[in-house]
């Protein structure tokens, strides 16, 4: 009887442990989806992380960044794919045309793709590990103040190490998704991992923000 009541007293202060763990976790992520980022003062700067895909995702980001004023983000980390030939010098490119000021400061990063084109889900945990892994030290050296993603699953691991990283009180870093202007009635894989981590998720299209309140749509982005 004696170990039975012992044994029953142990469960019961390890179901207390792991609902008191739960509880705590859940208030500290209300409390970051409340709380805003502090506050930058005029002109001071916005050290701006900027993960591109491939192909298309690049394209839409290359016409995002060339309607922003990008001397108020700087220093800008670009984070692309390790097998991704391109997107480098769409940045450079957009650089050289909308930011020549402060070009120098940008700085480019390769990281393991999370998931390659028409690779399997199963298989694609594995790799995204790999890439979660990858993403660690760079964040946490990086410290940006924001990330702007958009895209495929190259983003994932940076944006769930760099929550961690504010959930931790690491770092605070403000994580912008901006959905592709493709995607008209339902989100894609990658916008629905996010919305735990992202501080904001970013339509296009009006119709698809009222199937989806937690996204905002401001305009036509790109």
């Amino acid at each position: 009887k004696k170990k039975k009541k012992s044994n029953t007293a142990m469960l019961l202060a390890g179901t207390v442990a792991v609902a008191v763990v739960v509880v705590a976790v859940v208030l500290r992520h209300w409390w970051l989806c409340q709380s805003g980022a502090a506050t930058k003062r005029p002109g001071e700067r916005v050290k701006t992380m900027i993960v591109l895909g491939s192909g298309g995702h690049t394209g839409e980001m290359r016409r995002l960044l060339s309607g922003m004023d990008l001397a108020a983000f700087h220093p800008r980390v670009y984070v692309l794919s390790d097998t991704d030939q391109t997107s480098e010098r769409h940045a450079v490119a957009v650089e050289a045309e909308f930011a020549p000021a402060t070009a120098k400061e940008c700085s480019f990063v390769r990281i393991p793709r999370s998931r390659e084109v028409k690779q399997s889900y199963v298989s694609a945990v594995f790799s995204t590990l790999v890439s979660l892994v990858a993403c660690v030290p760079l964040v946490l050296r990086a410290r940006c103040d924001l990330i702007i993603c958009n895209g495929p699953g190259t983003c994932v691991p940076i944006c769930v190490v760099a929550y961690l990283a504010k959930f931790l009180g690491i770092k605070w870093c403000k994580i912008i998704f901006v959905e592709s202007i493709c995607r008209v009635e339902s989100l894609s894989l990658t916008a629905k991992l996010l919305r735990p981590f992202a501080d904001c998720i970013l339509v296009q299209w009006p119709e698809l923000q009222q199937r989806y309140p937690h996204t905002k749509y401001l305009a036509r982005l790109v």
